[in-house]
């Protein structure tokens, strides 16, 4: 698909969003950028991953100001907590003994800079997604798999972590790590300007 806002540039290492990208027809290059993604004391997760998608964006967008750079960022969140990429495999198996059983909020932040133009526009979207309980011997078969290893909350929808939903309201992209319906409603709109 051709859109008014090419060239467009993906600014993330995730190839979950290449994957929903390239699954849309959308045209773009990557870029990844080298960016701090600390998260700031007090700051929600909603506050973390809008600030994220925009940081990352705007990185990228600063070497390449003729063009749209789009953002991201995904975080899942359970009791005000923020369970990003786990460090260990014990963390991993943390991660899910919290949310097994349990609904925890998905939340994507989402940013298109382009410098000439002007563009900078950045938001976020919430999934809730309610997982089956897990017991300990399910839970450290799937840490084994490796497939939590990289994702934040420990699990992949769009991987074996899908046996483990029992209901998700909101968009499943966005669990994938981009919603890619308000990414498109928005490239329409940034085309008719």
């Amino acid at each position: 698909m051709t859109l008014a806002v090419s060239p467009l540039i993906l600014a993330s290492g995730s190839p979950r969003r290449r994957e929903l990208l390239t699954q849309a027809g959308v045209e773009f290059s990557v870029i990844v950028p080298g960016c701090d993604e600390t998260p700031l004391s007090r700051e929600s997760a909603r506050e973390m991953v809008e600030r994220l998608a925009f940081v990352k964006a705007s990185v990228v967008a600063v070497s390449y100001p003729d063009s749209f750079v789009l953002g991201a960022d995904t975080t899942v969140c359970i009791g005000g907590v923020s369970l990003g990429k786990p460090e260990s495999v014990e963390e991993a198996c943390q991660m899910l003994r919290t949310i097994q059983g349990k609904t925890h909020e998905v939340w994507g932040g989402i940013a298109v800079v382009h410098h000439t133009k002007k563009v900078r526009e950045c938001w976020s979207h919430v999934t809730r997604v309610t997982m089956a309980p897990m017991d300990e011997e399910t839970i450290r078969d799937y840490v084994a798999s490796g497939e939590p290893m990289d994702k934040a909350g420990s699990y992949a929808i769009q991987g074996l972590g899908l046996r483990f939903v029992s209901s998700i309201e909101g968009s499943y992209s966005n669990v994938v790590g981009l919603n890619l319906t308000t990414v498109m409603d928005k490239f329409r709109e940034l085309s008719c300007r």
